[in-house]
């Protein structure tokens, strides 16, 4: 049997601290401080603690080359060596380690940059609830728990020198930027017309061209702009209420302009979901659109190989579109939102993705104000 290390590690020695007891009775520190090695390892995309010996067989095998396992364990002990076999650290070329061994090409196969690929695999939620511990202070109650946050605006010359500008003119955008907010207080009963979704989801995510940059790799002209004109945000849609759609999970086609049914669901199925993927954010549930946005990575990474810029290009390409879908809300006589607080990992489940190929960034949403206050809005105020 061959084996190698896995693609991608990460070791954190972690602290925890407890009281000591015994210490604490006997006159001495009542803290005591325990030490554990925490392995992470994007294609498990769980936490594994490892001991001294195992961290020193992962730090000494390779993982390009595959190595003889009875020789292994003659350096680093059968136990060792089977222990990390178990855990998926090390992998196998034989048949009962298959599964293990493909979830590592797959992360291997997208060129991620290490790093940004234990970031993205190991800051995903799943089930963050209000009644799992998930919270929402009041600004009151940040205060209070951590005192005055730091200023809004700061200044970089401490002599107070400036140079006044001239206040900017009227223009045609002003109307539409001014009255652009966060909605958090959506009608639960509207109805977002169809021909108004189409404009949305056209302008914001869709082609307006296409060019062939050399044989057979084409890129698409979008609204937003994008690294390297690659545009990786695939649109998700969770139609709650837009007339004409039955309620459910479709994929926006940006080319054809086209919605792909996925999965029909019911009025209430889809209340919870938008309610599950959104962490228990009650005010944006009632949205009657939600728009998932999520990062075909080997689109992105077939250029930006191992990049260590790539991650937060993708992250900009969200933020391109979220505020471009804003502007187009509002433009049509309704507020929208945009959260990254989401339950990506609940969301991978629904929409059936692999978040080593498929990144989950954020959700958004927009629909018709109730007319009511339930919830702080920052609304412009001349």
């Amino acid at each position: 049997m061959q084996i190698r290390r896995c693609a991608v590690l990460f070791v954190e020695p972690r602290e925890d601290l407890d009281v000591d007891w015994a210490s604490l009775f006997a006159g001495q520190g009542a803290i005591a401080a325990t030490i554990q090695w925490i392995a992470l390892a994007p294609h498990l995309g769980d936490e594994v603690s490892v001991d001294a010996a195992q961290l020193a067989a992962l730090g000494a095998i390779s993982l390009t080359l595959w190595q003889d396992r009875v020789a292994c364990e003659a350096q680093f002990g059968a136990a060792t060596i089977t222990r990390l076999l178990d855990l998926g650290l090390l992998l196998s070329d034989a048949p009962e380690g298959a599964a293990l061994r493909e979830r590592d090409e797959v992360l291997r196969s997208q060129h991620w940059r290490p790093l940004s690929a234990t970031i993205h695999m190991f800051s995903r939620w799943a089930d963050m609830r209000v009644d799992k511990g998930m919270q929402f202070p009041s600004f009151e109650e940040l205060v209070e728990n951590y005192g005055t946050p730091p200023g809004p605006a700061i200044d970089r010359r401490s002599d107070g020198q400036s140079i006044a500008l001239p206040q900017p003119e009227r223009a045609r955008l002003d109307d539409t930027l001014f009255q652009r907010y966060t909605g958090r207080n959506f009608d639960p009963q509207a109805v977002l017309p169809l021909a108004t979704a189409s404009r949305l989801l056209q302008r914001a995510f869709g082609s307006q061209g296409e060019r062939e940059m050399a044989p057979d790799a084409f890129v698409l002209k979008k609204l937003s702009p994008s690294a390297g004109g690659l545009h990786p945000t695939e649109v998700y849609v969770l139609a709650q209420r837009v007339a004409g759609l039955e309620p459910g999970l479709y994929h926006y086609q940006p080319v054809r302009h086209a919605l792909e049914p996925l999965t029909g669901m019911t009025t209430a199925q889809t209340e919870e979901l938008a309610l599950r993927m959104v962490a228990d954010q009650d005010w944006f549930q009632p949205a009657p659109m939600m728009v998932v946005l999520v990062s075909r990575v080997e689109r992105n990474f077939w250029k930006y190989r191992n990049h260590a810029k790539a991650y937060r290009a993708l992250l900009l390409d969200a933020g391109h579109l979220s505020q471009t879908f804003y502007l187009l809300a509002t433009e049509a006589g309704m507020p929208a939102f945009v959260t990254a607080a989401v339950n990506e990992i609940d969301i991978e489940r629904a929409l059936g993705l692999d978040p080593l190929k498929d990144m989950v960034i954020a959700v958004c949403g927009c629909g018709p104000a109730s007319g009511a206050q339930n919830t702080v809005e920052m609304r412009y105020e001349p």
